[in-house]
């Protein structure tokens, strides 16, 4: 029996992963912040949370230490489109806040799981995601897709600077973009993003499907510090969006914009 970590666990991919580790009789640790989603799940283990908070990651982060010490995976899910701009109660745009900052967190603060399965990223090598150095919130221009894709590129160069870092640790570092499969795209769309969405929700991959190449990973983790898939075909990480300078550079941000937060 092992013990595995799901974000964004109660719904779309995260939940059909939690399913199916219940089912294998393994512990499953969901996050999320709908208690009535995680009841559909009662054999899980559920820790109410708003991952977009700082606070709460780092909350999340010291109960899974203390409760369950021998962490198998920690497989990253939980996202939220937003058509618009939104700034959490700690004065962080929402998408950077949940779908980087999030798994930041908690991958650097959980006690040496197995591996960890970061779910995103846009295609490497083709020319959208990318990091605004200059304005890391979006306050001028927002686009949510624009969010969504910074926050992919953000994960990518997050995968890169944990495995330089902890290279001779036990922890393989997994990046899966999962492609379109047909989840439950939660969020907050505009018209014309929402038209997309349902194209993606006809079109995409069944969910129990979608999650094979995650299982993949976690059932049977590679060797190296760190690895990306599309989503089971296998990417070279020597391409752009996996520059050392860049991600040194994001990984110092980071650790400034969170030590401000304490302040």
């Amino acid at each position: 029996m092992t013990t595995i970590v799901i974000t964004g666990g109660t719904d779309g991919m995260g939940r059909a992963l939690a399913r199916t580790y219940l089912d294998r009789g393994d512990t499953v640790v969901i996050v999320g912040r709908d208690p009535a989603k995680a009841a559909t799940l009662p054999q899980a283990h559920f820790i109410a949370a708003d991952l977009s908070l700082v606070a709460e990651n780092r909350r999340v982060t010291e109960e899974i230490n203390a409760r369950y010490p021998a962490v198998h995976a920690l497989v990253l899910c939980a996202r939220y489109f937003r058509s618009s701009r939104f700034v959490t109660t700690e004065g962080l745009e929402g998408t950077f806040a949940l779908e980087y900052l999030s798994r930041f967190l908690l991958s650097h603060g959980l006690d040496r799981p197995r591996v960890i399965v970061n779910v995103s990223g846009p295609v490497p090598g083709v020319p959208i995601g990318r990091i605004h150095w200059d304005d890391l919130m979006l306050e001028h221009g927002y686009d949510g897709v624009a969010a969504q894709m910074q926050a992919g590129r953000a994960n990518n160069l997050l995968g890169l600077a944990f495995a330089n870092q902890h290279a001779d640790g036990p922890t393989r570092y997994v990046l899966i973009n999962p492609g379109p499969v047909s989840t439950s795209f939660a969020g907050q769309y505009d018209p014309a993003t929402a038209a997309h969405v349902s194209a993606l929700k006809r079109h995409g991959v069944p969910v129990e499907e979608g999650i094979n190449p995650i299982i993949a990973r976690i059932d049977t983790p590679l060797t190296e510090p760190l690895s990306a898939f599309l989503p089971a075909d296998r990417i070279s990480l020597d391409n752009p969006s996996f520059a050392p300078g860049d991600a040194a550079r994001l990984d110092d941000l980071t650790r400034r914009l969170l030590h401000s937060q304490e302040q």
